[in-house]
């Protein structure tokens, strides 16, 4: 039987994508979909709840009841994994990426609210509920800013590049030590 993507056989690449491509790849996955399975943990175990996301930059966000199940969890551990995958049509089309973070949660009137808020699209979920476009929803912002991705693309190994990738946020920098600049 002839294969259709025959670089799938044989050995995996095991070489790593210079940064910037696989940024570029990771924000177009991100900026391309808008639904991520959100995994949780909490007194009775694990949690994976379907969410519908909006991306800015690395940062994955959505909106949340306070009383939820899912930031019920968060309140007890911030920890998170977050899986965002297109749709699978075959191996070669595999394509998916995991955050790894700490959920930060953003109530109505939180400072750092209207830097992400800027980049909800909430208008199409608020007019599908009957509500008046003149009056922007006040709802819990959950955010997650990953510190590290794992990131998923076997259409990768055509170019000789590992399917899986692997991407840290860079750490801040430290200010410059002033006690060693007296010359």
């Amino acid at each position: 039987m002839p294969l259709t993507n025959p670089w799938l056989a044989g050995p995996s690449p095991k070489a790593q994508l210079p940064r910037g491509r696989l940024e570029e790849r990771i924000l177009n996955l991100l900026s391309s979909q808008n639904m991520c399975v959100l995994a949780t943990t909490g007194d009775d175990g694990p949690l994976a709840t379907p969410v519908r996301y909006y991306p800015l930059d690395f940062a994955v966000m959505f909106t949340a009841a306070p009383r939820s199940p899912k930031l019920r969890n968060i309140g007890a551990d911030p920890r998170v994994s977050v899986g965002v995958f297109a749709p699978l049509v075959t191996l070669a089309s595999s394509r998916g990426a995991q955050l790894f973070g700490e959920a930060r949660v953003l109530p109505p009137d939180h400072p750092a609210r209207e830097r992400y808020w800027s980049a909800f699209r909430w208008e199409s979920e608020h007019a599908e509920r009957g509500r008046p476009m003149a009056e922007p929803p006040r709802d819990t912002l959950v955010v997650i800013e990953p510190t590290r991705i794992v990131y998923t693309e076997h259409w990768l190994r055509r170019d000789g590049f590992a399917a899986r990738q692997f991407w840290r946020r860079p750490l801040p920098e430290a200010p410059a030590d002033r006690a060693l600049d007296t010359q």
